[in-house]
């Protein structure tokens, strides 16, 4: 069986404490290509240590041209996305190798298991989750400026292992990503004409903690699938707030 050539790409920024642990998973790929987002932290000299290539270019709130970005300087013929908390199991990095060199798929989702305050989340909106994360360079680009997803032409595979998720490891950092996400996604809200009405503030946030909590069983992973259901439900609010109040001149802008 040919071995075929892959682009790992990681977007980062002050991720010096992530990184390592990322990068050393990435060990199926010809290279590793972390974009750094202009961080204050180690991130490019752990990079850098680790052989990754370190290209700085700015995100500007659009998550999607950045990673659009990283694939126009890939060099492989593939490409795997990893965020700079998730670290790839040796079973999908065999698995992996073993799928581009098949030649039957143009891209490969692959299942995310999610980790908070130590405990494994099987339910929620973050249990069973799937991304599209491997395809070939030249077959998709990414869309949208938060949440982003990649669009790639062409059969698309699943693979069986998964990658694990690390996130927050603090309630103190989730709410800073938080507070950081729904700013750039208020934002894109905001140019593309979107409307918020005040009862969206109320409604919203509610039907994401029943939807996350009840209907996807998150109370079945205690209370970190609590925490989790009330965190996603105040971004849903996060998000509507600050947009209602850019669009209400006289308010003080979030």
């Amino acid at each position: 069986m040919k071995k075929t050539e892959i682009t790992g790409v990681i977007l980062a920024k002050d991720e010096s404490q992530n990184l390592k642990q990322a990068i050393k998973s990435l060990v199926f790929c010809k290279e590793v290509i972390v974009v750094d987002d202009n961080s204050s932290d180690d991130t490019k000299i752990v990079a850098m240590s680790l052989g990754a290539r370190v290209l700085r270019h700015e995100l500007s709130g659009d998550f999607a041209a950045q990673r659009n970005y990283a694939l126009s300087k890939a060099t492989s013929p593939w490409v795997f996305f990893l965020d700079a908390d998730e670290v790839v199991s040796s079973s999908l990095s065999q698995e992996i190798t073993k799928a581009v060199a098949t030649d039957l798929f143009d891209g490969y989702k692959v299942q995310r298991q999610d980790y908070f305050c130590g405990k494994l989340l099987k339910f929620g909106e973050t249990g069973n989750i799937v991304f599209l994360r491997l395809a070939r360079k030249g077959n998709g680009i990414w869309h949208g400026v938060v949440h982003e997803e990649w669009k790639v032409n062409g059969k698309i595979g699943y693979l069986t292992y998964p990658l694990y998720h690390y996130p927050h490891p603090t309630v103190t950092t989730f709410l800073n990503k938080i507070n950081w996400y729904t700013n750039i996604l208020a934002l894109a809200w905001q140019r593309h004409g979107r409307k918020v009405h005040g009862w969206e503030i109320i409604v919203f946030p509610g039907g994401k903690f029943i939807a996350n909590y009840f209907w996807k069983l998150g109370f079945l992973d205690g209370t970190p699938g609590f925490i989790m259901a009330m965190m996603m439900s105040f971004h849903s609010f996060l998000v509507r707030a600050k947009l209602w109040l850019k669009l209400h001149p006289g308010n003080t802008h979030a």
